[in-house]
């Protein structure tokens, strides 16, 4: 598997979706409900997710592939499976906030080992091979710059990402003691409804944090490949070894996500 070419498909594929979603986003949105938790679909989602599948599927069409809205397209358990977030923010650009990005992530048996976060806002990509690295770019470049955020406290207390389930309910008494200890500990608490968004800005070091609560399977592998490929350290809320992959449960899905140096402080805030 030439992960490089994987790569330049995926970010040629996330950035034709971030066109698609920049251009659709000017105009009047076809808005529905998606579920019973509060969640929204848009006309703008499944042109993105569409796009997406075909650039990926005509790429490798023997690889199987998780999206958002459509699922599992393909036979579950091969070696190769990819996932995709076509619009991740949908709730902002349902309501006119511009934050939210297109995510692309290759996993082998389970495990990331490519992830592709693309900003149509911005115009930058940022992409990770497991092993080798993430890099920020502009979009349509090709070159990139190596990201390794360095740490420096910031007065007050972190700036931190609160990321949480669509299927978490607003009396869960575990997130809701996290946000408390986060609010009560933190400078600044950002719920940005998009999850992607919040690893991009982790890997680059505009926060510092990121606490998440049964995290979506989709959202996670590329921004967490992302961020760990940065230099950022991942743990299990009780500060044990985190597996980021696409198996196990929603509790597996819980984490905590800061810089080397951050994270001790991070852990101690939250217990």
């Amino acid at each position: 598997m030439d992960l490089d070419h994987a790569r330049t498909v995926a970010v040629e594929a996330a950035e034709a979706a971030g066109e698609l979603l920049l251009s659709g986003t000017r105009g009047a949105l076809d808005v529905r409900a998606k579920g019973n938790a509060g969640d929204v679909v848009t006309d703008l989602d499944l042109a993105s997710e569409k796009l997406l599948l075909e650039r990926i599927l005509t790429a490798y069409p023997s690889h199987s592939v998780i999206a958002e809205e459509s699922g599992l397209v393909g036979s579950a358990g091969g070696e190769w499976t990819w996932l995709v977030d076509p619009l991740d923010g949908t709730n902002n650009v349902a309501i006119g906030l511009p934050a939210y990005v297109v995510g692309v992530a290759l996993c082998r048996d389970g495990r990331p080992v490519l992830g592709v976060v693309h900003d149509p806002v911005s115009a930058r990509t940022w992409s990770a091979i497991r092993g080798r690295g993430a890099l920020s770019c502009p979009a349509g470049g090709s070159s990139g710059v190596r990201l390794a955020p360095s740490y420096a406290p910031r007065p007050h207390g972190p700036l931190l990402a609160w990321t949480q389930g669509y299927a978490v309910a607003r009396d869960d008494a575990t997130g809701r003691a996290l946000r408390s200890a986060l609010e009560l500990g933190a400078r600044r608490v950002l719920q940005l409804w998009a999850p992607l968004l919040s690893w991009a800005m982790l890997a680059r070091g505009a926060i510092d944090g990121i606490v998440g609560y049964r995290a979506e399977t989709v959202d996670l592998p590329a921004g967490a490949l992302l961020a760990l490929e940065a230099g950022i350290e991942i743990r299990a809320l009780d500060g044990g070894p985190f597996e980021v992959g696409i198996d196990g449960s929603a509790e597996d899905r819980s984490f905590v996500a800061a810089h080397p140096h951050a994270l001790p402080g991070l852990l101690t805030l939250l217990h």
